[in-house]
């Protein structure tokens, strides 16, 4: 009788150190695991709305918005390939001496042929009150004609984490000669 259990104790032994091993061995290949939701402790889902002033200055010494593809020969008359890079101020109100609270990065390029449209890619960086340090993401069609134009947020870091959308724009100025505008932008989120 004490053979048999030798045996087993042998197998086992010999299981423990080649098999159970490899089971439990995680694929250094591997860029991605699956976790549990809950392990992320989301908080309540809730909807937030945002109101502020985008300011896209492209005259003066200091410009926020700067082309930085020139339209090609033979454009369109809506400008088309046109793209400008920005880093404008968001405020409170609508002048400009209102108080900071985000800057609005990235760019935007003309991308009809036909109309005055632009494809906005870019991000709302806050630096003010509970947002301070949480941004939001915007890629979406403008039709800078329309008195609304509607394009989607699709995604969000910090404190706006998960977040998805929609912004409303509506242009408070613009000046024709320097192409100087002030937009007012409406932004609904859910987030966590």
């Amino acid at each position: 009788m004490a053979k048999p259990l030798h045996f087993f104790g042998t197998i086992f032994m010999l299981l423990s150190l080649v098999v159970f091993p490899i089971i439990g061995k995680k694929n250094e290949n591997s860029f991605e695991k699956s976790i549990n939701k809950e392990s992320m402790s989301p908080k309540r889902e809730k909807l937030s709305h945002f109101r502020f002033y985008f300011h896209d200055i492209l005259s003066g010494t200091k410009p926020t918005s700067i082309m930085i593809v020139p339209p090609p020969k033979n454009t369109a008359k809506t400008g088309f390939g046109i793209v400008n890079m920005i880093d404008n101020a968001l405020t409170l109100g609508p002048n400009l001496s209102s108080k900071i609270i985000g800057r609005a990065q990235g760019f935007y390029g003309s991308s009809s042929l036909s109309e005055l449209s632009l494809l906005m890619i870019m991000n709302f960086n806050f630096i003010e009150g509970k947002y301070n340090g949480s941004s939001l993401a915007v890629l979406g069609r403008n039709s800078i004609v329309e008195t609304v134009r509607e394009m989607p947020v699709i995604g969000g870091s910090g404190l706006l984490r998960f977040a998805r959308g929609y912004v409303q724009a509506r242009t408070i100025t613009l000046n024709v000669t320097t192409k100087d505008a002030v937009v007012q932008y409406d932004v609904y989120v859910l987030h966590y």
